[in-house]
């Protein structure tokens, strides 16, 4: 082991490595971590000396020289004494500034830096993710359109049902998305900041900074939530904020897994039948041993990942339920995994799904066939009708389409042949007022009902002011995905 190259001795994760993007992975770094940490520290320092604590210019410009040039080594080497890492990066913050040193996290405890930061981060992943969100939308909407008048075999419990359109079924996976947008975006908008709250949430700490001056100390959160980016706080909170907003964060993110899921089983359905693909490259290999499969490796991707967001929900659940009483620690290695993860697998899930929905191949020839094989049978009540209004009895009829149908049922399953239905209503003397007819009856636009308009309808009612929202920061390019 000694001699691998350092880079490989460690555990690494499959989200850093393979499947997120390097923005969203940036965001949980810990050089964006402990720098936005830095940067809390001088607007606390900012709003003090703005309120009247003796807190000079020069020490603030010292802070903003030093906010990126963390030293690690140093870090590391102050946790493993104090145990500590707050008070770890404290020190190694003030032997950098050595003239800010004494006012450097001057009335705080380790959540104004450990809980904000944890907010900015919730806010600036979820501004990256919905964008995102939104460009699958969009993307799925323009198939949808594309397709909305594709008859194609619809199915209830998989067996095949009545008919609807390759559209119309794309349109009842954007239609959960689009939930999942509404729920993201009100995470969003309905974020906090835990702002300047001292130990147990009482604001003692600061209040005696202040010399008993509340109306001080009120501003002074107030102050720091505005310069972070905040328009408000949360107006009371014990050592954190609760957890309950990490719980609605990571079970909307779960939400989103669950529709991603559901999709993607259902295009591996698809392309198990060979009626629709995802993109597959010219140089792609589907297997080692079998050259000749196309797997569905992109569906199958993000239904691994989806699974994994599902199960951090009860991890999100559990911990706000053990938080007792103002604070217990034991929420801090769960949130560390859950957090990052969530919004890691939830990017890596989006990006592979912009991949899916710019690139879907649809086979109408394989449909039609497909839809050939069970149109005879689902035409019966049409054609029973036709007979009625041709004179026959309804009952007369039945029984012979009865008759008929189990025949070439049997030759479907037990000779494995083609639906022979029609052929065998075309050579039936009895049906012969209604064979001009045929045609028109088993055409299979008119099983779909109102299919297309439905789609039509609900992109420009529903789709459209959803994107418009976002406007150019809507994301409709992929990454070259890594395999």
């Amino acid at each position: 082991m000694a001699e691998l190259n350092a880079e490989f001795r460690g555990y690494r994760s499959p989200l850093s490595t393979r499947y997120a993007s390097k923005e969203m992975q940036y965001l949980f770094s810990d050089q964006h971590k402990f720098s936005t940490w830095r940067k809390l520290w001088i607007l606390l320092a900012k709003a003090e000396k703005a309120l009247g604590l003796d807190i000079t210019e020069e020490q603030i410009q010292e802070m903003e020289k030093h906010v990126e040039d963390i030293d690690f080594k140093a870090a590391a080497a102050e946790e493993a004494l104090t145990r500590h890492d707050v008070m770890a990066h404290v020190h190694v913050f003030a032997k950098q500034c050595p003239l800010a040193a004494p006012i450097i996290h001057l009335g705080a405890t380790s959540c104004f830096v450990g809980d904000n930061t944890d907010l900015l981060i919730l806010k600036e992943a979820l501004d990256q993710l919905l964008p995102k969100l939104v460009g699958v939308i969009k993307q799925l909407a323009q198939f949808a359109m594309q397709y909305r008048d594709l008859p194609t075999l619809g199915f209830t419990h998989l067996q095949p049902a009545q008919l609807t359109t390759v559209g119309k079924r794309c349109s009842l996976w954007i239609q959960d998305l689009l939930m999942d947008e509404r729920a993201l975006r009100m995470c969003r908008d309905n974020l906090r900041f835990r702002g300047v709250k001292g130990t147990t949430g009482t604001q003692a700490s600061f209040l005696q900074l202040f010399a008993g001056d509340s109306a001080k100390v009120r501003q002074l959160d107030q102050t720091v939530t505005r310069l972070a980016g905040f328009d408000r706080y949360y107006a009371v909170t014990g050592q954190t904020y609760s957890r309950k907003v990490d719980l609605e964060i990571v079970s909307a993110l779960a939400s989103l897994g669950a529709t991603v899921h559901k999709m993607c089983s259902d295009l591996r359905l698809l392309a198990s039948r060979k009626e629709l693909e995802e993109p597959f490259e010219q140089t792609q290999i589907g297997s080692s041993a079998m050259p000749y499969k196309r797997n569905p490796m992109r569906s199958e991707r993000c239904c691994a990942l989806a699974r994994h967001m599902i199960t951090l929900q009860a991890n999100a659940a559990n911990t706000l339920a053990v938080q007792w009483l103002e604070r217990t620690l034991d929420d801090s290695a769960n949130r560390r995994l859950t957090l990052s993860e969530a919004f890691l697998s939830a990017d890596a899930c989006m990006l592979t799904l912009l991949n899916i929905s710019q690139g879907l191949v649809v086979y109408p020839k394989v449909i039609e066939r497909n839809i050939a094989q069970e149109l005879p049978f689902m035409s019966t009540e049409n054609v029973i009708m036709a007979m009625v209004k041709a004179g026959g009895d309804r009952q007369v009829c039945h029984e012979k389409i009865r008759v008929l149908s189990h025949e070439a049922g049997a030759q479907v399953k037990q000779h494995g042949k083609d639906n022979d239905l029609v052929d065998r209503i075309r050579a039936d003397p009895y049906f012969a007022p209604i064979l001009g007819q045929l045609g028109s009856i088993l055409d299979p636009k008119t099983f779909t009902g109102r299919a297309a308009d439905q789609v039509v309808e609900f992109v420009n009612e529903e789709v459209n002011p959803i994107v418009a929202l976002y406007g150019d920061k809507v994301v409709t390019k992929s990454a070259q995905l890594k395999i």
